[in-house]
Formats: C-alpha cells, structure tokens, sequence
C-alpha cells in the first residue's frame, strides 16, 4: 500500500430532518457511498455559522458540504434561506483569502432522496481528492 497516497477529510453538516434522513435512505438502501465522508447531524442547516465551518478547516479538513431541506421545505420555516446566505458570503471571504472556496459545497436533498444524496457526496468527495490537501489546515484533529 502506498503510504503517501492522499486521503482526504471530508465533512458534512446535515439537515436532521432532510438530508440526515436521506443519508440513513442511502445506507439501508445499501448504495455505495464515500468511506471519506464524516457527517455531523445538526438540528438545521441555517445552524451552521462562519466560525464553525473556518474552524473546521484550519484543523484539518479537506472539504466541507452542507447539506438540508430544499428551499420552501424547510421544516424552521426559512432556515435553508439564511444558510444559503451565510454560504454565499463565506465563499466570497474564501475567495477573498485565497482559501480555495471549491471545498466548500452547499446542496439541498430531501430525506426521499437517498440515491441523490450518495450522487452528491461521492461527487463531492473526488472533487476534494481531485484538489488534493487542504493548504490552510495547521494541525489534524481528526
């Protein structure tokens, strides 16, 4: 085995209601999803703020997808509305600091959408091997 191959530490933040359900679809529905990918359940996509998601690359993630309720269908009302925003302005600050904000995804899957949720995850995770390391990251914790 080749010890200096990369493996890449993928997060994602998913809606509890939408796209964590997806997620549990995919896996009972036994489809073939990324070994990469680590999720992290949160109540709502909107719940993910700036800090949280800067913090999690600068200790040692490759790449980040959040993921929730499709606009219009969000169970707190306009919660995908403003994680949508705050996505928006955060890929501009990355863009801005030259911290390669393709490694940061947002998409919407509904908890129906077990097949779509793996298309976006393994899509997403070679994406980031195609970007290789994370050059902002100081220290692992993972």
């Amino acid at each position: 085995m080749d010890e200096t191959k990369f493996t890449p530490k993928i997060v994602g933040f998913l809606c509890n209601w939408c796209t964590y359900a997806a997620a549990d679809l995919a896996g009972s529905s036994k489809t073939e999803i990324s070994p990469l990918f680590s999720v992290i359940r949160v109540m709502c996509s909107s719940r993910i703020d700036h800090n949280l998601l800067l913090t999690t690359f600068f200790n040692g993630a490759d790449g980040i997808l959040i993921a929730g309720c499709h606009p219009g269908d969000c169970h707190y009302d306009k919660g995908n509305y403003y994680a949508r925003r705050r996505y928006a302005l955060l890929k501009n600050v990355m863009d801005t600091l030259k911290l390669e904000p393709e490694r940061l995804e947002l998409s919407w899957v509904s908890a129906s959408e077990g097949k779509r949720y793996a298309d976006v995850v393994n899509e997403f995770s070679k994406k980031i091997e195609q970007l290789g390391p994370n050059p902002i990251k100081k220290s692992s914790v993972f």
